[in-house]
């Protein structure tokens, strides 16, 4: 073949390319850098026991509930919403009878005063199962996974109607439920919590009351992850992608008054880099080595036009918080009735659903969630030299408490680029100098690292400058 044409034909494959191949999160290790830690078994174990079969049948089993929808009827055993979370319930508690009683199963319910879609007042009810972490010193640390089990058809007070919601949201409660069956039985430093909401669909009742509480109780929430909408990998146009799934994450959120960290960020440059990005990097990037072949697309917004999920309640209430959702939507398969018109079907039907594909997402979360578990918390106090004018970078934070942490990354990029580039492993210290990399030039972080070889999201570091006179 002639140069030339090979040349061309080489440059329209790279073309054909999606965006994301060329978003791949690598970082090239610098002298002294940690050795680029080996698979944990653990982990890998886990993903390997996610079950596509198991997430049909769970799929399968909500769906024959005929409709989940929050004013549905609370008290017949075989259909509406009563009898699908007592079932999710008696799920969990399979579990955790499997994992020696460790997972703890509860409801969390409350009762909803009237609203724009709900005349009257209802009984909101979670189902929750929390895996306690077994380091003492990470206990309180707590990573939340969610679906929502509620569904709904066109007519948002229809309590009646079929609303098989396959997708909309048996797809994440499905996912939720198949990660608490795997995950209960291994151990983590850190504590997993394994939400199936309600409410959502009448507007996230059941992910606001949980959100609002956490807030009172002063629950540690390092991350929290929501599954609404990951159940097909087909897009309107009838084209297959399920090596993909979307994960917005919000930057600096629109609030009228900002807080003094928040404007700090923003005034620094550090507009993508808040705790919720930085989770979305860290689930992204732990993606890339325990489910290869699916890719975690980031958008730096808290979610799709018109649309909300039950991550909303969590980043209002400060934590960091992200939704998945599968790359393609068919919006003719969401919030409408079960029918045919003109040939076309219309309805959240399982036949809609691509199981394996959740099985995918599912282990996306369930490698992610077991990083962040098994990782130490992320380090606090990070700070940015700004005592004088030079072109090194000099970082100092607080030490980490854990006993079983290894020591500390420094992490940077160009300011332009989406992903961290670069890494130093500068061991168990607390302050560290990268010389001839001027702040002026690169966003820098520190991630803290466990000997397990598991690290924490980056934490972007705020200027330092102190009073004359002092120094810390």
């Amino acid at each position: 073949m002639p140069q030339r044409i090979l040349s061309l034909v080489v440059l329209c494959v790279v073309c054909a390319l999606p965006i994301s191949a060329f978003q791949k999160p690598t970082r090239s290790a610098h002298a002294g850098a940690h050795p680029a830690a080996t698979l944990s078994p653990q982990i890998t174990a886990i993903v390997r026991q996610i079950s596509a079969a198991n997430i049909k049948s769970d799929i399968e089993k909500l769906v024959s509930f005929k409709t989940r929808q929050t004013l549905s009827d609370p008290q017949s055993d075989t259909v509406g919403i009563g009898a699908a979370r007592r079932w999710i319930k008696s799920e969990f508690d399979r579990y955790s009878q499997d994992a020696g009683g460790r997972l703890q199963v509860s409801f969390d319910e409350y009762t909803q005063p009237p609203g724009p879609r709900n005349h009257d007042p209802v009984q909101v009810v979670n189902v929750v199962g929390i895996l306690p972490g077994e380091q003492p010193e990470s206990r309180d640390r707590m990573y939340v996974v969610s679906g929502h089990y509620d569904s709904r058809n066109s007519d948002t007070f229809d309590a009646k109607g079929i609303a098989p919601g396959a997708d909309d949201d048996a797809s994440g409660t499905a996912a939720v439920m198949e990660m608490a069956r795997v995950m209960s039985k291994y151990k983590f430093d850190a504590t997993l919590v394994f939400l199936a909401v309600a409410g959502e669909e009448q507007g996230l009742y059941g992910s606001t009351h949980w959100a609002k509480t956490a807030k009172e109780k002063h629950l540690d929430i390092e991350g929290m992850i929501t599954n609404d909408i990951i159940g097909s990998s087909r897009a309107e146009d009838g084209h297959i992608d399920n090596h993909h799934v979307r994960l917005f994450a919000e930057g600096i959120p629109p609030l009228a008054q900002m807080s003094e960290d928040l404007r700090t960020l923003a005034r620094t440059g550090g507009d993508n880099d808040t705790p919720t990005i930085e989770l979305g990097r860290k689930i992204k990037e732990t993606a890339a080595k325990y489910v290869p072949g699916m890719d975690v697309t980031l958008i730096y917004r808290r979610d799709r036009y018109l649309r909300g999920g039950d991550h909303s309640p969590f980043l209002d209430e400060g934590y960091p918080a992200v939704r998945m959702t599968e790359p393609n939507e068919i919006y003719q398969h969401q919030h409408q009735d079960v029918r045919k018109v003109d040939g076309v079907q219309y309805g959240d039907l399982p036949e809609f659903d691509d199981f394996n594909y959740i099985a995918q997402v599912t282990r996306v979360n369930a490698a992610a969630l077991a990083s962040l578990a098994l990782a130490p918390a992320t380090p606090q106090n990070v700070q940015v030299d700004t005592v004088k004018l030079e072109n090194d970078t000099s970082l100092r934070w607080d030490a980490n408490k854990e006993p079983d942490l290894l020591g500390y990354k420094v992490v940077w990029r160009e300011d332009a680029q989406p992903f961290w580039q670069h890494e130093k492993f500068v061991g168990n210290v607390t302050s560290y100098t990268v010389k001839n990399l001027s702040k002026d030039n690169y966003i820098f972080g520190v991630e803290a690292v466990s000997k397990n070889g598991n690290s924490s999201p980056a934490v972007y570091p705020k200027p330092y400058r102190p009073a004359a006179g002092t120094r810390r």
